[in-house]
C-alpha cells in the first residue's frame, strides 16, 4: 500500500514529536503493508506559520529516517510533500519547494473545517489549467460537506481528486466524519485512502483497517485502487482513471 498523506517528519509541524516516534510510526506502517509514503508538511496553515521550510533541513530529516529504515531492513520509501492550506494564492505558490507532489502534477489541499470559500472554484480551475490536479484532503471533516455531499460531486466534476482519511472511516474523528466518509466511499467518490498519521497513539497509520472496510463497501478491485493504484500514479505524476 502507498500512503500520500501523513506527518512523520519529527518536530516539523503537529506530527511526530521525536525521531524515535517517527521510526515507531513507520514500523507500524510497514507492518500494515505500506511500502511508500509522502510526508505532507502543513504549508501556510494559520496554526503553523513558523515552520522552517529550509529544503536542506527537510531533506536531511527525511534522509535520516530513510537511512534508519534501511539499517532496520524496512522496505519503505519516503517522499516529501505538503498539505497546503487553502488561500486563493495557490497558483502563486505552486513552484515553492514541496507544495506539489508527483513531479509537480498534484497539490494536496486542505480547507478550514468551518469554511470553504467561494473563491475556491476559480482557484482550483486555475490550477487545473496550469497542469496541477487538486487533491482535496479529508473533505469528510468539513462541515459544509457533512451537510451537502453535492460539494464532493462538484469537485469531482471540476477534475479534483478526493482523499479520505482512514481515521474518519474508523470513527476516530467523530461520528459525522465517519458517516460522511462512508457515504463518499459508497458513492464511489473516494479516489484515495490515506492515514493522515500524526503520532504513535490515536492518530497513527491505520490504513489497513480502513482498506478492509472500503473493500466490504465497494469491492476488492476498487478498494485496491484507493490504497495502491491511485497513490502509485500520483507519486509518479501519472493521470488517474476512475
Amino acid at each position: 500500500m502507498i500512503d500520500i498523506h501523513n506527518h512523520i517528519l519529527p518536530n516539523v509541524d503537529d506530527g511526530a514529536k521525536s525521531f524515535e516516534m517517527s521510526i515507531k510510526m513507520l514500523k507500524h506502517a510497514h507492518h500494515q503493508g505500506v511500502t511508500e509514503i509522502v510526508n505532507t508538511i502543513h504549508y501556510q496553515h494559520p496554526l503553523f506559520m513558523n515552520i522552517d521550510f529550509s529544503v536542506q533541513r527537510l531533506e536531511k530529516l527525511k534522509n535520516s529516517l530513510q537511512l534508519k529504515l534501511n539499517e532496520l531492513d524496512i522496505d519503505l520509501k519516503i517522499h516529501l510533500g505538503c498539505e497546503v492550506f487553502y488561500y486563493d494564492n495557490l497558483l502563486k505558490i505552486k513552484d515553492e519547494p514541496f507544495t506539489t507532489i508527483g513531479k509537480g502534477k498534484f497539490m494536496l489541499i486542505e480547507f478550514s473545517p468551518n469554511n470553504i470559500p467561494n473563491s475556491q472554484k476559480q482557484t482550483l480551475f486555475d490550477l487545473k489549467m496550469n497542469g496541477i490536479t487538486p487533491i482535496i484532503a479529508h473533505p469528510e471533516r468539513y462541515k459544509k460537506v457533512q451537510n451537502d455531499l453535492n460539494i464532493i460531486f462538484d469537485w469531482i466534476n471540476a477534475g479534483c481528486i478526493i482523499q479520505v482519511d482512514s481515521g474518519s472511516v474508523l470513527g476516530f474523528l467523530g461520528k459525522k466524519a465517519k458517516d460522511t466518509s462512508l457515504a463518499i466511499i459508497k458513492e464511489n467518490c473516494c479516489h484515495v485512502l490515506a492515514s493522515d498519521a500524526h503520532n504513535d497513539t490515536n492518530r497513527n497509520f491505520c490504513i489497513k483497517k480502513s482498506y478492509e472496510i472500503a473493500k466490504n463497501i465497494v469491492g476488492a478491485e476498487y478498494a485496491y485502487r484507493l490504497v495502491m493504484e491511485h497513490p502509485y500514479s500520483i507519486i509518479r505524476g501519472e493521470d488517474l482513471y476512475f
